[in-house]
C-alpha cells in the first residue's frame, strides 16, 4: 500500500482534529464579515479555498462538513449571525452546500493527481463551479416556490455574475496565504 492511500484510510488524530476545528471556525468568521445582497458577499469562499489549500482534501471538507452540520443544527455560523436548517433550505442554502461539493472535488482531484498549484487552482475552479450550478438550481427552486420563477440568466445575474471576479480574488489571495501559512503547520 502506498502512502497516499495510507493517508486516506488512516484514523483521524487529535491534530487533525483541532485543524478541522480551526478550519470550521474560519469559515463561520468569515461567514460573518458580510454585505447583504440577494446572495451575501462574504469572506465564506476565501475561506473554503484557503482551508483545503491549507489543510489538504481530506480535512479541509471535513472543515466545511463541520460548519454545515454546527450550522444546521441552529449554531449562529451562517452570513447574519444565522443557522438553522432554515438557512440550508432557504434559497442561499445550495450555495452553502456547494462548498462541500468543492471540497469533495478538491479532495478527489487533489488526490488523484499530485498536489500541485496548477491542479489546486484547476480543482478550486471547478469546485467553485459546481458550486455556483448547485447553488443557482437551488436558488431558483426556492425562488420559484416562495416568489415566482425566474430565468436562468436572470439567476446567474443575481446569484453568480456579480461573484465571478470577486471569487476568483479571493481564490488566488486564499492560494496565497495557504501556502505561506502551509510550512509552519
Amino acid at each position: 500500500m502506498d502512502s497516499t492511500n495510507t493517508m486516506t484510510t488512516k484514523k483521524l488524530g487529535t491534530k487533525d482534529m483541532a485543524y478541522v476545528a480551526l478550519g470550521a471556525a474560519l469559515l463561520a468568521i468569515c461567514s460573518w464579515i458580510s454585505i447583504p445582497t440577494a446572495v451575501p458577499f462574504t469572506l465564506q469562499t476565501f475561506a473554503v479555498f484557503t482551508v483545503l489549500s491549507l489543510l489538504g482534501g481530506r480535512r479541509g471538507t471535513l472543515s466545511i462538513l463541520i460548519f454545515i452540520l454546527l450550522g444546521a443544527f441552529g449554531v449562529p455560523v451562517f452570513s447574519g449571525f444565522k443557522g438553522g436548517f432554515g438557512v440550508l433550505l432557504g434559497a442561499t442554502g445550495g450555495y452553502i452546500v456547494g462548498f462541500l461539493l468543492t471540497g469533495l472535488i478538491y479532495w478527489g482531484m487533489t488526490h488523484l493527481w499530485k498536489r500541485t498549484l496548477i491542479v489546486e487552482i484547476i480543482a478550486l475552479v471547478l469546485g467553485l463551479a459546481a458550486c455556483y450550478a448547485l447553488g443557482t438550481a437551488w436558488f431558483m427552486t426556492v425562488y420559484a416556490r416562495t416568489s415566482e420563477a425566474i430565468g436562468v440568466m436572470t439567476a446567474l445575474g443575481w446569484c453568480v455574475f456579480p461573484f465571478i471576479l470577486p471569487d476568483l480574488g479571493k481564490l488566488v489571495v486564499g492560494l496565497i496565504v495557504a501556502r505561506r501559512v502551509r510550512p509552519v503547520l
